[in-house]
């Protein structure tokens, strides 16, 4: 939800249509409801209903076809143009979608994205978000729903960040993942390990080996991957790092599909003894481990280590199809 032109329709289509940012300036005006019915993680499938900005379909959202519109909703994402010049009217449309909600899907979770945030200038992002946010949760707090907002522009990673943490929020068995995950990591005494949905390459989990995740309730899950960042064992972490391979791994996959091949997995191997393992976890999720050496290896070692690791990952995946299936 959102007014005319903030951006809605371009990072859907970013995210889960494989559009890059440049893609999206042919993309025109959405007319009334765009319904996408997505398959994700195998047996979940997303309604996402991408809901034109224009006021003469907002006004019908809200008046004939509220009780359509607004039932049965499990998130709302609500998005608001920084650059906009009509800031009382953007609040207007959503103090009655926050109504309407709270009418007919009072258990909803909802999601605040600023977007365009690329427009404003570096040193003063943060405090508009804020600003802007305290503003809309005290609007909200009335109608008794927590938000949960992100800034978010189409021209990085910004917007990998936002929707795993919206997809993560909807996925009913997060706690197996996440703990199988820490299961798995107790094996590989991993740096990191992280897995990623295949289509979208949306960061699904991830732990550290520095950190202890067993204890993650469900309300957590959302922060999951935020969580690791106060520790500070690992304090000197790009806080960026998940979207950011998000976005490089999806790039990657789009230039091979181009010479109409794809990749099963990948392996790099870093100059300061980092390595990287990219495989196929299920027929559903990528996952990601990074190894350090612990002291110097000999080449035959090193594949040694790469071939036991790749089997490693080929073990697990009966764990994580049972949780799939499940």
């Amino acid at each position: 939800m959102g007014r005319s032109g903030s951006g809605k329709s371009s990072m859907r289509s970013i995210i889960f249509s494989n559009y890059s940012a440049f893609d999206t300036r042919r993309l025109g005006a959405t007319i009334d409801v765009e319904h996408s019915h997505l398959r994700f993680m195998g047996n979940m499938t997303l309604n996402l209903w991408d809901c034109g900005g224009q006021d003469v379909f907002m006004d019908n959202y809200f008046t004939n076809q509220k009780d359509h519109i607004f039932k049965m909703v499990q998130v709302l994402i609500h998005v608001f143009d920084v650059e906009s010049k009509s800031i009382n009217k953007d609040i207007e449309i959503f103090v009655k979608s926050l109504t309407n909600l709270q009418k007919f899907s009072p258990g909803a979770k909802i999601f605040v994205l600023l977007h365009k945030m690329d427009l404003v200038q570096i040193d003063k992002r943060e405090e508009l978000f804020t600003i802007m946010m305290e503003k809309l949760q005290k609007i909200s707090n009335p109608y008794q729903f927590k938000l949960v907002g992100f800034p978010t522009s189409i021209w990085d990673e910004s917007l990998y960040k936002a929707w795993s943490s919206i997809v993560c929020s909807i996925i009913p068995n997060m706690n197996l993942f996440n703990n199988n995950l820490v299961k798995f990591n107790k094996i590989l005494d991993a740096e990191e390990i992280i897995l990623f949905e295949k289509t979208t390459f949306l960061v699904i989990s991830s732990t550290s080996g520095l950190t202890n995740q067993e204890h993650n309730t469900h309300n957590q899950t959302i922060q999951l991957l935020e969580s690791q960042l106060s520790q500070g064992q690992v304090s000197d972490l790009d806080p960026k790092r998940f979207e950011k391979i998000s976005n490089i791994i999806k790039t990657y996959k789009q230039s091979i599909s181009k010479l109409r091949t794809n990749f099963t997995n990948l392996i790099i191997r870093g100059s300061n003894g980092n390595h990287f393992y990219i495989d196929y976890l299920t027929d559903n999720m990528f996952i990601m481990i990074i190894l350090k050496d612990k002291d110097y290896q000999l080449n035959n070692t090193v594949q040694h280590e790469e071939l036991l690791i790749l089997e490693n990952i080929k073990a697990a995946r009966k764990w994580f199809d049972k949780i799939e299936q499940a």
